[in-house]
């Protein structure tokens, strides 16, 4: 018999510094600190980084009870009534913003306390300070009033990204808000204008909307959610439109000026939109300046990223990168996993590098939007030969049940062999749905080993089966 001393295989680096506490970071740190080295992650403002304190933790927090209230709203269908003069069921619900946000910033803390907690349940040093590569193994933390020297033989840098600002549209924390200052508001905003449509554009636009705003949504593109399946960003502008949710498509801001008792936002062809409040969500930009990479050697892009390869090493020998700060999908998942590759490849660990095209994504909008793999834009450009099925969610009884009204299972099966290369559901919780697609893709499975594996009945998982069985190749 073999003990778990003998076959504990130590980490081929002894010490790691991650500059960085995300996804990126504390991920590839737990794993690290199980495999024997030892880790040390400089983190300026608290452990979870931007995604659990500013950004996804806190924007998913306030998603769901707009996606609450959404559920209220409708279950007039299901026979549920509320106490309202007029009748209208949005009449007898209000969501109170100081709350919703106290909650948000109260969960964002407490998710950050407890990776911390795990962190250092393992052995992790944690160092809050700015950090900076002075070379390949050398961190400088500025901790305010002192300085402190991390050094290790490997480093990876997780440092994230930070939202884009436009020289005509300076956020005031007040009435002109990015996205990390929408929690700062106390009242709801009366009529919210939502610069820029892609993911973050369109999760705000909806939430708020369902939260009781009025909300215009600027779209510089033809359809919301540019580069998305189109089906999905049809059935979602269909919402928007049935919700009230007023969506200026091919229109650009130019600029966003406050007002006495608002904003203005003035688009390309000289027209004005006015409103209460105006939320800027046009990308983002990574936060690789000023932190030392050019002395260690690092290359970057001409947008600032940092060049990585599949297996996260940069340019210089014992750097490695992960997160939003690479340009590599701005995913927490993908960071996540870059970190976990990273330190399976320092270790010297059995690593697969990573492929983009076994990402699952979601857009928490209402309704949700999932997608993996191929998509039909990819077939339609000639990369791929597949057949496709999309089943409505209207047919699907569980969903009728729910009074799911809006959605559809998408699965992309590759032409003549029947292999599952693609898949996007929307729907309430896509999220969740996607999983069993995107375990297709990854393990290559025919679509006849999802066709014939059991559901329950009913369930919304019961049209990811159905569709499979309609991709059945005829032997």
């Amino acid at each position: 018999m073999t003990s778990d001393q003998d076959t504990f295989k130590p980490f081929a680096v002894p010490s790691l510094a991650i500059l960085g506490g995300g996804p990126g970071g504390y991920e590839a740190a737990m794993v690290a600190a199980s495999m024997g080295a030892k880790v040390t992650i400089v983190e300026r403002n608290g452990v979870g980084g931007a995604a659990v304190l500013t950004d996804v933790v806190p924007s998913k927090t306030l998603i769901a009870t707009a996606e609450a209230m959404n559920r209220s709203v409708d279950s007039t269908e299901l026979g549920v009534s509320f106490n309202a003069d007029d009748g209208d069921p949005k009449a007898a619900i209000r969501a109170d913003l100081k709350l919703i946000n106290e909650r948000v910033i109260r969960l964002a803390k407490e998710q950050s306390t407890d990776i911390r907690r795990g962190l250092e349940a393992v052995g992790v040093e944690i160092v809050i300070g700015t950090g900076k590569l002075l070379d390949s193994r050398t961190i400088e933390v500025d901790r305010g009033e002192t300085t402190e020297i991390v050094k290790a033989d490997a480093i990876l840098v997780c440092v994230g990204a930070h939202p884009r600002e436009l020289a005509t549209a300076r956020p005031d924390g007040e009435r002109i808000l990015n996205w990390t200052q929408i929690y700062n508001l106390e009242e709801l905003p009366e009529e919210l204008i939502v610069v820029g449509s892609g993911v973050t554009g369109a999760e705000f636009a909806s939430a708020f909307n369902g939260l009781g705003s009025k909300v215009t949504l600027i779209s510089s593109r033809e359809q919301v959610l540019p580069g998305e399946d189109s089906d999905a960003a049809a059935v979602l502008e269909n919402v928007f439109e049935r919700r009230g949710l007023r969506v200026l498509s091919r229109s650009r801001a130019e600029a966003v000026e406050r007002t006495d008792d608002g904003v203005v936002v003035t688009l390309g062809d000289g027209s004005k939109v006015t409103g209460t409040h105006c939320l800027v969500c046009v990308g983002s930009i990574p936060n690789t300046s000023g932190i030392g990479l050019e002395a260690a050697g690092v290359e970057l892009t001409a947008t600032g990223h940092i060049k990585v390869d599949g297996v996260s090493r940069t340019s210089a020998p014992n750097v490695y990168a992960a997160g939003d700060c690479t340009g590599v999908f701005a995913l927490a998942s993908v960071a996540a996993m870059q970190g976990r590759i990273a330190v399976a490849h320092l270790g010297g660990d059995g690593v697969r590098p990573l492929k983009l095209m076994q990402v699952s994504s979601n857009i928490f909008t209402s309704p949700e939007i999932a997608s993996v793999g191929v998509s039909e834009a990819d077939l339609a450009s000639g990369k791929y030969q597949g057949d496709v099925v999309k089943l409505s969610l209207q047919t699907n009884a569980r969903a009728k049940m729910r009074n799911v009204n809006d959605g559809f299972i998408k699965i992309i099966a590759r032409k003549g062999s029947g292999t599952v290369i693609g898949g996007v559901v929307v729907g309430a919780g896509a999220c969740e749905l996607i999983f069993p697609i995107a375990l297709a893709v990854t393990q290559k499975l025919h679509v006849d080993d999802v066709a014939n594996t059991f559901t329950v009945y009913p369930s919304l998982s019961g049209s990811i089966s159905e569709a499979a069985r309609r991709l059945h190749v005829h032997m």
